[in-house]
Order: C-alpha cells, then sequence, then structure tokens
C-alpha cells in the first residue's frame, strides 16, 4: 500500500505499481497454510485464515510506519498426520522445501530481504527451519517463521487466565473461535462427541504419532483418524466469535509490531556469516 494505492496484495497490484514501491524495501509477508481435517465442524482450508490475517496485519504495520506487502498464501502444507482424511491435499517435504525455495529467492532476487513468514501449519515448521537457515548460511538473510496458531494459542491462553487447556488442540482451539469470527458462516452447526482412541499393537493412540506403552510415550506412525479428540469436543462447547475476535484482533498487533521491527532492524547477518 502506498500512497497512490491502497492495494497490500501483490496479487492486486500492477507490476509498475509494486515496481514503485521497491525503493523502500517494503517488508514482504508470505502466508503458509494447509488444506486439511480440521475436525467435523472446521473449514479445511486454514491458509484462508492465515490469509485474511495477513492482510490485517499488512494494512495495520502500514500504520505503524512499516510498508508491507501479502505474497499469495501457499495453501497446501507438508502432509503429516492427514492423509486419511478425505479432502485433504498436502505437499511432501521434499516439494514443500523446494516450492519454498524458490518463493524465497524469487524474492530476493528483487532486492526484497526483508521476509516474513507467517505459517499456519504445524507440519511446515522444520522444512521452514531447514530452508531459513540454509539461505541465512548462503546469504546472510534471516527470515523469520512467526507461527499464526501458535502466537494465537498464546494469547487466547492469557484471556483464558490459565482456564480451558482441554479445549486447545488440532481441530480445537484456537482455530475454532478465529474462524466462528472471521469465516463464520463455514464453520458447520454440529460439533463431534469425543472418540475412542485407535490402537497400534494393541496400545492406545495417545497423540499424533504416539502411543502409550507401560506409561511411555512411543513414537508410531498414526494418522488423525486414530487420534483421541476429547478437545474437539470441549472446545465446540466453550468457543466463541466473541474471544476469537478479540484474539484475532491481538494476533493482528503483535503480527503488525513484530513487522515493523523486521522494517526497522531487518535480519542480516554481517558478511554473510552462518
Amino acid at each position: 500500500m502506498t500512497e497512490s494505492s491502497p492495494f497490500v496484495r501483490l496479487g492486486d497490484m500492477t507490476a509498475p505499481a509494486f515496481a514503485s514501491a521497491l525503493a523502500r524495501n517494503p517488508v514482504i509477508l508470505l502466508p503458509l497454510g494447509s488444506h486439511e481435517d480440521h475436525g467435523p465442524h472446521q473449514p479445511m482450508g486454514d491458509y484462508l485464515l492465515a490469509d485474511l490475517i495477513a492482510e490485517r496485519i499488512a494494512r495495520r504495520a502500514h500504520e505503524l510506519g512499516a510498508p508491507a506487502f501479502v505474497a499469495p498464501t501457499l495453501p497446501y502444507g507438508v502432509g503429516d498426520y492427514f492423509g486419511s482424511s478425505p479432502g485433504g491435499l498436502a505437499l511432501s517435504g521434499e516439494s514443500f522445501r523446494s516450492v519454498l525455495d524458490d518463493l524465497l529467492r524469487g524474492l530476493l532476487r528483487h532486492g526484497l530481504s526483508r521476509i516474513v513468514i507467517l505459517n499456519a501449519h504445524g507440519g511446515n515448521v522444520p522444512v521452514i527451519h531447514q530452508a531459513a537457515l540454509a539461505l541465512r548460511r548462503e546469504a546472510g538473510v534471516v527470515v523469520p517463521s512467526f507461527y499464526l496458531w501458535k502466537v494465537a494459542r498464546q494469547l487466547m491462553e492469557q484471556r483464558l487466565e490459565g482456564e480451558g487447556a482441554a479445549r486447545f488442540g488440532h481441530g480445537a482451539e484456537p482455530l475454532l473461535s478465529l474462524n466462528l469470527a472471521l469465516r463464520g458462516a463455514c464453520v458447520a452447526g454440529q460439533g463431534e462427541p469425543a472418540r475412542t482412541p485407535g490402537s497400534v499393537f494393541g496400545l492406545p493412540v495417545t497423540g499424533f504419532g504416539t502411543v502409550n506403552f507401560e506409561g511411555l510415550q512411543i513414537e508410531v506412525p498414526v494418522e488423525f483418524d486414530a487420534v483421541p479428540r476429547e478437545a474437539i469436543a470441549t472446545a465446540w462447547e466453550q468457543g466463541s466469535a466473541e474471544l476469537g475476535a478479540e484474539v484475532a484482533e491481538a494476533l493482528v498487533e503483535a503480527g503488525a509490531r513484530f513487522v515493523r521491527l523486521a522494517y526497522v532492524s531487518p535480519g542480516i547477518v554481517p558478511g554473510n556469516a552462518g
């Protein structure tokens, strides 16, 4: 968004309009999401929620004096625990890394070294770290990753003052209240009772990729259809659009302040040191 343009999304701008904005070396926000099972009542495309929040962060950052623009959101995340769910679309870790590398280097080619990743999928985290670490070593550029839902959870926990821990988890909070606030029409009208956990080797599945063996957590390859869903049932009873709107506002404010920090103190490693 410049003085002559109200746009903050690269996809809404002409090439000449954005070229004129390059002189300020703006911050580029790169939203990364997923398209996967988020429980029986939430929409699969959390990348759309991330996209909405990314635009709000960019606009608020402009108000704080930091020019920021939103790159098109990548809708597919790293495939991890959701292959068993119909409708999910994901990339292998190798494919995701290749796409992310190309996107980051494409921005750097045009001198855009102020980049902030807005991540919206847990499975992306280790690959983002690998890509960002390689870029730091090769080009001396530090690209931070602002994990939207992790930050949103912290903000929500602060507002709940230590209560409601059982409502957090995949398919539950904080996405439920955020979706109710920002994409309420896409939230189904009925929740789901807690499911009986799946089992492997006759051992109960305790979470994503773990079973209980004599009180010990053992790693096994299990997917979402076997994972306990108590958090989903709990969140459905307690989630609210009001809480979601409050957390969304705080999330946007925190994101915008971080973007401003990235603008005034860009992450450049002196001498390209690793």
